[in-house]
């Protein structure tokens, strides 16, 4: 039974709530830029441009849903074949701290400093996963 306690699971839970910060990041400069009509409508046509920082805080929102589930995948695997892994604790801290760090850099348009947090993150996802792998 994995320890639901644990650092790994923490940093999950808290990664699930950032995933809805990112969200309404994304979504609020959106509706602002766009208007009610636009969010509510069936959405047929283009949408009208909402400013750079909403489309930076909408592609940060698609990269953070296109590394969730991996780093969702790397703990449940994690926590099936070990028992209190100081890598993976740190690897999910790592994970976690890069997409917090990731979503104003990115909103600020900061790209190497956006590169750097995006790696910080990723390594985070490949430490949980290297906890897992057998004799580490």
């Amino acid at each position: 039974m994995p320890d639901l306690g644990s650092t790994e699971f923490t940093m999950l839970w808290a990664s699930a709530v950032l995933g809805t910060v990112y969200l309404l990041a994304a979504v609020i400069p959106s509706v602002l830029g766009r208007g009610l009509p636009w969010a509510m409508g069936p959405r047929d046509e283009p949408p009208a441009d909402a400013g750079k920082v909403a489309a930076r805080l909408d592609r940060a929102w698609k990269n953070f849903v296109e590394t969730f589930p991996l780093f969702v995948a790397a703990i449940l695997v994690e926590a099936s074949v070990v028992q209190d892994s100081d890598l993976a604790g740190l690897g999910a801290q790592l994970y976690f701290w890069g997409r917090v760090a990731f979503l104003p850099i990115y909103a600020l348009g900061l790209p190497v400093v956006r590169t750097l947090a995006w790696t910080v993150s990723f390594a985070g996802i490949a430490m949980v996963l290297a906890a897992a792998l057998p004799g580490v």
